[in-house]
């Protein structure tokens, strides 16, 4: 079967083949080599390399693949990088956490091992956590960067390496490149040190937890309507992940008394048994929360996904069952409850800003406007939030921001989104809302009566393995190099360019450069404002388009009626595409 394997492949395949590489990994690449050449390919054609969340791919033997070798090369080259960057400081140190996943916990175990080996301090977490404690974990002990294990929403078979800097942000330009490059010059791990020194890890422990929950708690904003709703009632699930004890904590620590979990879903297994995936994005993952809310009568359903920076949540429909809102939905409430509230506490000076990434609703923009507060687009990836956060430390005061993938944050002392304070915000929320008289979905109604009917759909196209990359990659040249000129009988009137840094206004000629680092991305804006963003997916083998448009709504019996209408017109759009 040799004579199939691409020979420099083979040759990266067969460096696997001895120590100091353990008998059991070098048997399994023997038997890829022999009986498999097409995982073999899978697993040597390239090494794993940090997208939009860090290192992540299928767990496995082999360069391309998450393995004990991969996570501790990774870790060497980032601690090389961190000795190279902080030169003057004796002692670094780093914060370590991992979720739920199969291996997290070893992944985690040898990430410590080999930056105590370099002599950085580890501060490690007794057991699963977060990934947004993580962060603040960074900030709190003054660290010079952070690691968690995750891979986040992605299937079973993943896991991933999340690199955090000593703001507390994922890694961004140039370190991440940087990163890469320090990696890719660890050949194997002969390269790595592997002396543990273990008097250099600190295990944090509840102690910690209870500083983040006060933080927490900090942000609330309407503690009053909270206690007055005491019948408020909210079923919670984990979907055996990692906020499993941590969020119904800080949900009990603002006021809400009456909590629901999912029992088969409180259990933590990195197997996912009750969901095909642990996705808040999709709704079969929220299907057995959404039982056990009709079963409580709950006013608020949350799911969140097995790292804990993303939520899904479900409200009650008016009918007797409950209506799953996408991302810009809940980020558009989450963000006029903020404001709202800041104006009517008198906290907004005319010195705050909330920020979205470029391919998240238009409508936060809008009720940003309304309040005089400023909003700023960034790339998607939270990492770009977090960034424009540390530039304006001192000088603006960030009051949230969301993205459309389900990511939120409020408030600045995390920097990347936080699922554990979304939820006790999004329940704040709900809870404000049913103390002036409305359920969610009617404060939803009412800000696309006020602002517009503002609609947006995600298209995911999946293309795996080393054809997929190809085939995401004409696509789009495709879409670049012959854009559509008209779109469901709309003209494009302005083509944006972020891998060119530039904006095209097809009705003027002019040409605009984007003030944004480049991403391999495309928008185009139709005659009637609609907008269609396309882009690879940073960590999944995904091709990604987002769907953007706008009608009017005179009330709120016409809600059903006019999100028809506009899901037509995305359908039409969608065929257009031809995708």
């Amino acid at each position: 079967m040799n004579s199939k394997i691409d020979p420099d492949i083979l040759q990266s395949a067969s460096t696997w083949l001895h120590p100091p590489y353990d008998t059991e990994t070098i048997q399994q690449v023997q038997w890829l080599i022999d009986n498999d050449p097409k995982e073999l390919t899978e697993s040597f054609y390239r090494h794993l390399e940090f997208g939009t969340g860090g290192l992540r791919g299928i767990m496995g033997v082999g360069t391309n693949r998450m393995n004990k070798y991969t996570v501790a090369m990774a870790t060497q080259g980032l601690a090389n990088y961190i000795r190279k960057m902080f030169p003057h400081i004796a002692q670094p140190s780093v914060a370590i956490a991992h979720d739920c996943r199969n291996n997290s916990d070893g992944f985690a175990q040898i990430t410590a091992e080999v930056m105590t080996a370099n002599g950085i301090a580890v501060y490690m977490f007794d057991s699963l956590r977060p990934t947004p404690v993580l962060s603040f974990a960074v900030r709190h002990f003054g660290c010079q960067s952070g690691i968690v294990i995750t891979a986040s929403h992605n299937p079973k078979e993943y896991n991933g390496y999340k690199a955090y800097w000593n703001d507390g942000g994922q890694l961004i330009a140039p370190h991440d490149k940087n990163v890469i490059a320090e990696v890719k010059r660890i050949k194997g791990p002969a390269d790595v040190r592997f002396d543990t020194k273990p008097e250099l890890i600190t295990v944090l422990d509840e102690e910690f937890d209870k500083i983040y929950v006060t933080k927490v708690k900090g942000l609330s904003l309407s503690p009053e309507a909270i206690s007055r709703q005491k019948d408020f009632k909210l079923v919670f699930t984990p979907i055996h992940g990692s906020t499993v004890r941590i969020a119904p904590m800080t949900l009990k620590a603002v006021g809400f008394s009456q909590i629901y979990g999912v029992e088969a879903q409180n259990i933590v297994d990195g197997n996912f048994p009750t969901v095909h995936s642990p996705n808040p994005e999709e709704p079969a993952a929220l299907s057995m929360a959404i039982k056990k809310a009709k079963e409580v009568n709950a006013d608020l359903v949350m799911a969140t996904d097995p790292d804990g920076d993303r939520v899904g949540i479900a409200v009650k429909d008016g009918k007797g069952d409950y209506l799953l809102l996408n991302g810009n939905q809940a980020a558009s409430l989450l963000i006029y409850y903020l404001l709202h509230k800041w104006k009517e506490n008198n906290l907004l000076t005319g010195n705050e800003f909330i920020a979205k990434t470029i391919v998240t609703s238009e409508l936060l923009v809008d009720i940003a406007a309304k309040y005089g507060v400023e909003s700023y687009d960034v790339l998607t990836g939270f990492k770009y939030i977090a960034d424009l956060i540390k530039r304006y430390e001192g000088k603006k005061t960030f009051i949230g921001g969301g993205e459309e993938s389900y990511g939120y944050l409020v408030g600045d002392f995390v920097r990347d989104k936080d699922a554990v304070i979304s939820c006790v915000m999004l329940a704040e929320t709900a809870a404000w809302a049913k103390d002036i008289g409305k359920s969610m979905l009617e404060l939803l109604q009412d800000l696309y009566i006020e602002f517009g009917f503002y609609k947006e759909h995600l298209l995911s196209v999946t293309k795996k393995g080393m054809e997929g990359v190809a085939e995401i990659k004409a696509l789009m040249e495709r879409y670049r190099n012959h854009p559509p000129q008209e779109l469901d009988s709309n003209k494009v009137v302005i083509i944006k360019d972020y891998l060119l840094s530039v904006t095209k206004d097809l009705q003027t000629g002019s040409e605009n450069t984007i003030d944004l680092p480049k991403s391999d991305v495309l928008q185009f804006i139709l005659e009637d404002g609609s907008k269609i963003s396309i882009r690879p997916s940073g960590t999944e083998p995904k091709i990604k388009f987002y769907f953007g448009v706008k009608g009017t709504l005179s009330s709120r019996e016409q809600y059903e009626a006019e999100d028809k209408n506009l899901g037509r017109k995305i359908d039409r759009i969608i065929s257009a595409l031809n995708i």
